[in-house]
């Protein structure tokens, strides 16, 4: 798993998850050609080799394949208008161009893994052929984003953020939306839940992962990471023992 401030690339296994919410765009390709399948909420299952889920869309996922190639973006680091035609989509998708790429992606870097740093590939232009098109945020929701993104586990209210940024409570719960797209609750949410990524390799107990991370105990921690990633904890942390982590 390849871990940056906006962006994850993970190559591992699926593991049988219920359905999840993700705060940021995912894009699953099938590793070795075999057919995803998605179900949006309650809806039809629907299959191919590339899936696309915009952010806070409940899903469930399932593969033929243990394995799974999949890519995490940030809502707030790009332009939705401006996303590539494929990424424009809920669901399956066809672009084999972009499925290839990500697969030979994948071997580049499992071929480099253990043996060198990932400092020196681009995400975007390997992942992607070329940059994403970035989210021109208020300069006021940038530096709550940023102090945010900085330390998901700090425990920053919706007030002393606006207050921070000289703004009323209401304005800017109401601004952040409009520049983010998400609710500033469910954005404080998701970062920290995707703050548990990079504990997946600690050997230290669920409850010391839980207060580092920025839950007040381990009860809540569950039921928000299985909201998340529609996996428990403790299963998403024993299908990674085998997983090399870049950061």
């Amino acid at each position: 798993m390849w871990i940056t401030s906006q962006r994850v690339f993970y190559a591992g296994l699926l593991g049988a998850a219920s359905e999840r919410t993700m705060g940021g765009y995912g894009i699953c390709v099938s590793q070795h050609g075999a057919p995803l399948r998605i179900r949006l909420g309650g809806g039809a299952w629907q299959s191919g080799e590339l899936i696309v889920v915009p952010p806070q869309v409940p899903h469930r996922i399932e593969s033929a394949h243990p394995q799974i190639l999949s890519i995490l973006v940030e809502s707030e680091s790009v332009d939705a208008a401006r996303l590539p035609a494929f990424l424009q989509h809920c669901g399956p998708v066809e672009a084999p161009a972009f499925v290839q790429r990500v697969r030979d992606a994948h071997a580049r870097l499992a071929e480099a893994s253990g043996r060198e740093s990932f400092e020196r590939f681009d995400f975007d232009q390997l992942l992607f052929g070329a940059a994403l098109a970035a989210r021109p945020l208020d300069a006021r929701i940038r530096q709550v984003v940023d102090r945010i993104n900085a330390d998901p586990a700090e425990p920053t209210s919706a007030e002393i953020c606006a207050h921070a940024v000289g703004l009323s409570f209401s304005r800017f719960l109401h601004l952040f939306k409009q520049e983010t797209g998400q609710t500033f609750r469910a954005f404080r949410a998701w970062k920290r839940a995707r703050s548990l990524l990079r504990h997946v390799r600690q050997s230290a107990t669920l409850t010391d992962i839980a207060l580092d991370t920025g839950y007040p105990d381990s009860t809540h921690f569950s039921h928000s990471i299985r909201q998340v990633y529609g996996l428990r904890p403790s299963d998403i942390l024993a299908g990674s023992r085998r997983l090399a982590l870049h950061q």
